[in-house]
């Protein structure tokens, strides 16, 4: 109990790995201005911010990623294998999406622009450390634009059996053979309105907005049963 009370009233122990001196040294001093933080040790390149970590515990990093000697990546890599209870930021002027989910991936829960200034970025420190995950607007959008991307993506190649219901599929299959909305509900026993509601939810499920782009995109993804008999047959 007396340990873990010693913990939380000791200063939280930063790491600064940052290449331009200039920056550094006011990082730094952004760090060093706030009481509830200390500065235990700052770099400018890969090669000696691993070997310090090595020696010592670390309770938050702020890490650049484009380092003279290699990318800031292995830094998270080694901090998270080395001090796993530490929270990780990345400070970049990079706005790269592959480079964002790499460093999410092995460890980071912040990730903030070096426009933001020191002041906002010391803050965006304190956030982290108190549970927070601080991600630059501009960063945080276009994660949610390739999260929204791939979703659309997983939705277009998804096999027939789970992307349609049985239902969408007979309705799907009419409609491909020419039938308009009153000969499918009549074919199917539903009302019209019905069909048209199934047919949006169809539209949806593909990403497209027409009949002739959904028997386009149906065909191609090979959900249509062309060996089913055509619609008319069906009325004879």
């Amino acid at each position: 109990m007396l340990h873990a009370l010693l913990e939380l009233e000791r200063p939280t122990r930063v790491m600064v790995v940052e290449d331009d001196l200039v920056t550094r040294r006011l990082l730094c001093t952004a760090i060093e201005l706030e009481p509830s933080l200390i500065l235990n040790g700052a770099f400018g390149c890969v090669a000696e911010a691993i070997s310090w970590l090595k020696e010592e515990e670390v309770d938050l990093l702020l890490t650049d990623l484009g380092l003279p000697d290699g990318s800031g990546l292995k830094i998270i890599q080694a901090c998270r294998r080395l001090s796993p209870n530490a929270d990780i930021m990345v400070i970049t002027m990079s706005s790269d999406e592959d480079q964002v989910l790499a460093c999410i991936e092995a460890g980071a829960a912040g990730y903030v622009l070096k426009e933001m200034g020191h002041i906002d970025i010391v803050r965006a420190l304190l956030e982290l450390r108190a549970g927070g995950s601080p991600i630059s607007p501009m960063i945080a959008r276009k994660i949610l634009l390739r999260m929204h991307s791939n979703s659309m993506n997983e939705a277009k190649n998804r096999p027939a059996a789970t992307l349609l219901t049985p239902r969408e599929n007979s309705i799907l299959q009419l409609i491909a053979r020419g039938g308009s909305y009153a000969k499918v509900a009549n074919a199917l026993g539903l009302s019209v309105g019905t069909v048209q509601t199934h047919a949006k939810n169809i539209y949806a499920k593909l990403s497209v907005h027409s009949r002739g782009e959904a028997v386009y995109e149906a065909q191609r993804r090979g959900l249509l049963h062309m060996a089913l008999p055509k619609l008319r047959d069906q009325y004879s």
